[in-house]
């Protein structure tokens, strides 16, 4: 790829990226009603791992009520952090209710994946002071 078309690429993929990212971040990550997370009270109707859903949702949910520092180094990893706690959470619910084979696998493999970029993140951070 030539020179322009390669900078033409980058400048085309960078403005379809910016649009999302710019949504979420002016998203109140408080309520997410549009993701379902309001939906976190008990209902007796829920089965065991429904109120277990939830309850990783709300932890989640509180966890990554962080303030943002202006850092995007910093304000990355301590949003995503949290945000792979709660899928790490969600995954152990599916392991222990979960009978479909593919589903307990991608269970599976999302605590193996992002229980090591927690450990990366928080190390990170701490070589940074953070």
């Amino acid at each position: 790829m030539t020179a322009p078309r390669t900078f033409a690429a980058i400048v085309l993929i960078s403005a379809g990226l910016a649009g999302p990212a710019l949504a979420q971040a002016s998203h109140d990550h408080r309520s997410m009603p549009g993701h379902g997370m309001g939906k976190t009270k008990p209902d007796p109707k829920d089965t065991v791992s429904t109120v277990e859903f939830k309850a990783a949702d709300a932890a989640m949910m509180k966890e990554m009520d962080v303030a943002y520092t202006g850092d995007p180094d910093v304000d990355f990893r301590t949003h995503m952090i949290p945000h792979h706690r709660g899928a790490v959470a969600m995954a152990k619910v599916a392991l222990t209710h979960a009978k479909d084979p593919e589903t307990r696998a991608m269970a599976q493999t999302i605590i193996d994946d992002q229980e090591k970029e927690i450990a990366d993140m928080e190390a990170w951070l701490k070589r940074h002071g953070r």
